[in-house]
Formats: C-alpha cells, structure tokens, sequence
C-alpha cells in the first residue's frame, strides 16, 4: 500500500463517526495496581457508537462466578468488553439458566446487536455471569 493510500485511510478513519466507540480497549482493562481484569460491564448503551460504554460499570475479575447478579446490574447490562484472552459467559436467568451466549476477548458496545432467540436480544437481559481468563 503507498504511503498515500494509508494517510487517506488513516485520515478517513478518524473523520467517521462511529468507527470506534467510548469503550475502553480490551487490552487497557488492568487495575490501578497493573493486575488484570476479566471484563466491564456498562449500563449504558446508544445508538452512536461514540456514546457507548457509559453510565455506572461493573468491574469483572479473573474467574468471578456469579449465579446472582447485584439487584441494580440484573438485566442492566447493555455494553460490555471482555480482556485479551478472556471469556465471559452469561444467562438470561438468574441461577445460570435461561439461554446462554460466550464473549470473547474485545469490545461489544452495543448488545442489541446480539441476538439472543429468535426476537430476542442481550441488551438489559443479562442476569448471570461466569468470566475466566487463560
């Protein structure tokens, strides 16, 4: 590729809105301390990428292992990033029933993009959690 292509692709790319989203990069999930966590979940979501990834968040370690999701996250959830070689998997129920998706390792700012059934999707429906990194 000449260099003339990638300055214009480059250029275009940041010129677009919605390329990328508010949402952290997956590798930029660590602590304060430099440890790892294994995913964030964020309450808020919109139709512009931009705006995603916003509102209150909830912070995932490494093999967390929730049936029971804190009552103000039970279906609450509506963005979400998983860390570089992690993977979150979640239930529509409480007590890890109900239907279940895998994510793994990036950034998911919009969970209505996800389909869950037939009329269904993942936003706002995500009731339990398990999280474990490799």
């Amino acid at each position: 590729m000449s260099p003339l292509c990638a300055l214009l692709l480059a250029l275009a790319l940041v010129a677009v809105p919605g390329i990328r989203a508010a949402c952290p990069l997956p590798a930029d999930l660590k602590r304060p301390d430099g440890t790892r966590t294994c995913a964030k979940l964020y309450d808020k979501s919109d139709p512009y990428y931009e705006n995603c990834c916003g509102g209150a968040e909830l912070s995932v370690e490494p093999g967390t292992d929730l049936p029971f999701l804190p009552a103000d996250w039970n279906n609450a959830a509506s963005s979400l990033v998983v860390a570089p070689r992690c993977e979150i998997t979640v239930w529509s129920l409480r007590g890890k029933a109900g239907k279940t998706r895998k994510f793994s390792a990036g950034a998911y700012p919009r969970l209505e993009e996800f389909r869950k059934g037939i009329f269904g999707d993942w936003s706002n429906t995500i009731a339990s959690l398990y999280c474990r990194c490799y």
